[in-house]
């Protein structure tokens, strides 16, 4: 018989959520899945689930309002008949509340939360996750968060990376990838896409670079106006282009290196998939950037906030093709042996059954 989970979602939507959507695929007949999205509008990872996957989408009490007992009550009670049940972010912080406050009265599964930000009041956190069986957290800086403000005990924290399937970047780029832009001979692309950050400052960075540089900002509608606005003030407006939501891996296979805006992301997706295409990284040292890229890359991972230094290491990147060569192999070779999905894939697995065999036990 296979393992009942039940997913918990503030939304099924963003990184965590296409993350459960790889996992539940990967995991086939060994499991079947009931998914909670909180907000029933925001079910956009849906589209990334396995058709043949056990998949089910059962009526579930609202995820968000008062902490009343009564309500508390009703979200543990909703939770009763599976043999996991798995928490993501804050968004489900509640349930997991829950969980902590009724799992004897209703003889509930164990509990396994994910966190993939910091945002929320720590003490309620610390109080809700007080019957966890695990705690997962995506980064180094969460991992402290959640030793430290948090107060998790450390038997119970597992920082599990996010991962991608590396092998599919760094492919030779194919004609027309970006229908609204063209990359000419000789043109050079510095490239960025995902959170916008602060664009503004990445243009002005980027203004030291050699005028065969064309930088490339997309999926950032967020930062887009104040891009343009400074790329306009600093007469840019002829090497600073804008696309809209476009596909990763066909965007890092044009692009000559890869830069960072300042973002409060702990783990900029992004920049796992540069270093999987074999790009070297200008960055900010925000969340576990520096513990992201190799270490030949560290030169060019300057302080958060320093225009100047992200300047001079876009330039520096600029100005020596087989450095960026050589940097952006090593990084190659650290995305594939460190943050390739099959290594997610089976360090999940282990876990939840690790934690499904302590219950049966």
């Amino acid at each position: 018989m296979s393992a009942r989970f039940l997913h918990l979602h503030g939304a099924f939507e963003g990184p965590a959520a296409l993350r459960c959507a790889t996992l539940v695929g990967a995991f086939g007949r060994e499991a079947e899945h009931a998914i909670v999205s909180g907000d029933p509008a925001r079910r956009g990872a849906a589209a990334a689930l396995d058709a043949k996957a056990k998949v089910s989408w059962p009526k579930f009490p609202p995820l968000a309002g008062k902490p009343w007992p009564g309500r508390l009550k009703k979200l543990a009670e909703a939770m009763q008949g599976y043999d996991l049940v798995c928490t993501y972010g804050w968004g489900a912080i509640d349930a997991a509340l829950a969980h902590t406050l009724f799992a004897d009265v209703y003889k509930l599964a164990p509990l396994v939360h994910h966190e993939d930000a910091a945002e929320g009041r720590p003490f309620y956190r610390r109080i809700a996750l007080g019957r966890t069986s695990a705690l997962v957290v995506s980064s180094r800086t969460l991992e402290q968060a959640a030793l430290h403000a948090w107060q998790q005990p450390r038997s119970r924290v597992r920082r599990i990376p996010d991962a991608i399937p590396t092998k599919a970047y760094g492919q030779k780029a194919k004609p027309g990838l970006l229908p609204n832009l063209i990359k000419r001979r000789g043109e050079l692309w510095a490239g960025t896409f995902g959170e916008a950050g602060d664009t503004a400052l990445l243009v002005r960075a980027f203004s030291r670079l050699p005028e065969e540089w064309q930088l490339v900002i997309a999926d950032a509608p967020g930062g887009r106006s104040a891009a343009q606005a400074e790329a306009h003030r600093l007469g840019l407006e002829h090497r600073v282009h804008f696309a809209g939501p476009v596909d990763s891996r066909s965007l890092t296979s044009l692009l000559d290196m890869f830069v960072l805006a300042p973002t409060a992301d702990t783990f900029p997706r992004p920049v796992l998939e540069a270093i999987a295409a074999g790009l070297p990284v200008a960055a900010p040292a925000v969340g576990d950037v520096s513990a992201m890229v190799a270490s030949e890359n560290l030169p060019f991972v300057v302080p958060p906030g320093d225009e100047a230094a992200l300047g001079q290491a876009m330039v520096r990147l600029s100005l020596d093709a087989a450095l960026r060569g050589a940097v952006g192999k090593a990084n190659k070779v650290k995305a594939r042996a460190e943050f390739d999905e099959a290594k997610m894939i089976e360090r999940y697995r282990s876990l939840y059954w690790s934690v499904l065999a302590g219950r049966s036990g």
